[in-house]
């Protein structure tokens, strides 16, 4: 009997204890429940003050000059000014957050005029059948780390009618090096992007008269201390097949096509900074970095051409001058020489068959790497691309000594 008592005993103390242990449970997933929904609180907190503080950069350093009548249109995480004569903006500030880095949301397609507009903007019906891409001024990746900001990317107010080949292609090559220059950089990256206008350009629409817009711009620049980046690009409305970077130019030069002020609030120093700021390497991001722009045609010697140029130039004798970026050899010993972008991207190279190595008294690779320099012969298309045949180093001129290596 004392045996089963005893028994009995455990058993009791044992579902007290389970009863405790249950208890305890249910307390913590309490806890954690509590304080999941505080996260949530806070996360939705702290989204509101990020975008509060966009709002403040953008009014107070982001607004460009107005003409008389103009006004600025204000949404949750950019600003635009409305051209009623265009039905397109002129111009539309915003901020590539780091936030991008871990924002995951996809593209929310929900295009729809803009109600903050008086005058109403351009919509479905402008655009369908055109021919035209609906454009994103502000791209809507740079608002991939929130909802709203993302939606409101696609308002009729901020698209404007570009090329299928621009707005697939090099305009979104464009778009993706300033977004890899905030991963790059862990820096808010200020931008202004917009069309460049005129009176008497083509037009698109069906309700509203969509002008055409013949170039588009984009201004970026980061102020990280007394460190000011700064850079400017213009683009044609068509294929532009060349680097992102040889369509770089002056901020000045976009004020000039524009005739808009971008930077009158900001103190006349750092505003002589910015627009004086142009380092195109500094925005060498990733599998950029190391290459250069093609020279220019005008620091070209007399009759000589670029990288760029030699397209224009199949199975014609020219002179190509540029920089050696890099310096490839084939299984079979053939060496290849890459101009101002590199392999696999090189905009024109030379190659050195491997029975003809033994016509250079110097190691090319070690001699020609980081030189600009010019070869001469028959231009051919390779792969899509210019390419030349270099049979001795006659062929080659180094252009900082404006002299072949044998002499």
């Amino acid at each position: 009997m004392k045996a089963i008592f005893t028994l009995l005993a455990a058993v009791f103390f044992l579902n007290l204890n389970a009863q405790e242990i249950d208890s305890k449970i249910n307390q913590t997933q309490t806890q954690i429940s509590e304080h999941e929904k505080q996260i949530i609180e806070l996360r939705k907190n702290l989204t509101k003050l990020k975008l509060e503080k966009i709002q403040t950069d953008i009014k107070t350093k982001m607004i460009p000059s107005l003409a008389a009548g103009e006004v600025v249109t204000h949404h949750s995480a950019m600003a635009l000014c409305y051209s009623d004569k265009h039905e397109q903006a002129k111009w539309v500030a915003h901020i590539i957050v780091p936030d991008i880095i871990t924002g995951k949301l996809n593209r929310t397609n929900d295009f729809r005029p803009d109600s903050l507009i008086a005058g109403g903007s351009a919509d479905k019906g402008d655009y369908w059948d055109t021919g035209y891409d609906r454009g994103h001024l502000a791209p809507s990746a740079d608002f991939r780390w929130n909802l709203k900001a993302m939606s409101e990317s696609y308002f009729y107010s901020n698209m404007s009618p570009q090329r299928p080949e621009l707005n697939r292609e090099s305009w979104a090559e464009l778009e993706n090096l300033m977004r890899e220059y905030v991963l790059a950089h862990n820096e808010p990256l200020y931008m202004y992007t917009g069309p460049i206008l005129r009176d008497g350009l083509p037009t698109i629409g069906k309700t509203t008269k969509v002008s055409i817009p013949e170039k588009y711009y984009k201004i970026a620049y980061d102020i990280t201390g007394d460190t000011v980046t700064a850079i400017a690009f213009v683009y044609d409305n068509a294929a532009c097949p060349n680097p992102t970077l040889s369509y770089a130019v002056p901020i000045d030069q976009v004020e000039t096509l524009t005739g808009i002020d971008f930077f009158p609030t900001l103190p006349d120093d750092l505003e002589a900074k910015l627009e004086a700021s142009f380092t195109p390497e500094l925005w060498q991001i990733g599998k950029e970095k190391g290459n250069v722009l093609p020279i220019h045609r005008n620091h070209l010697p007399e009759g000589n051409i670029n990288s760029i140029m030699a397209q224009s130039y199949y199975d014609k004798k020219a002179t190509v001058c540029g920089t050696v970026v890099s310096i490839t050899e084939s299984k079979a010993g053939n060496i290849f020489i890459n101009f101002d972008q590199k392999f696999p991207d090189q905009l024109f190279w030379a190659t050195v068959w491997q029975s003809e190595r033994v016509n250079f008294s110097y190691n090319i690779e070690e001699t020609l790497i980081n030189q600009r320099i010019c070869v001469s012969g028959v231009v051919k298309e390779k792969y899509g691309k210019p390419s030349m045949s270099i049979s001795n180093e006659k062929a080659i001129i180094f252009m900082d000594s404006a002299d072949s290596i044998e002499k």
